[in-house]
């Protein structure tokens, strides 16, 4: 697994796609990042399995 994986997702405000880079050091990770295309807070939920890439889930940050 590279210690970086880029992965697609779309926003949960403005439906654009998006890439995110996930460092993948932590096999569980929960923090917010601004969209790229709207500003708005997404909340990004990482879940890294021993063998195999990252599992991402976003939502709306407040709502």
């Amino acid at each position: 697994m590279n210690p970086q994986e880029d992965v697609e997702v779309s926003c949960p405000w403005c439906s654009e796609s998006v890439i995110l880079v996930i460092e993948c050091i932590e096999p569980e990770q929960e923090y917010t990042e601004d969209c790229p295309v709207c500003c708005a807070p997404i909340f990004v939920r990482v879940d890294i399995p021993s063998l195999g890439l990252p599992r991402v889930e976003v939502e709306r940050e407040g709502g």
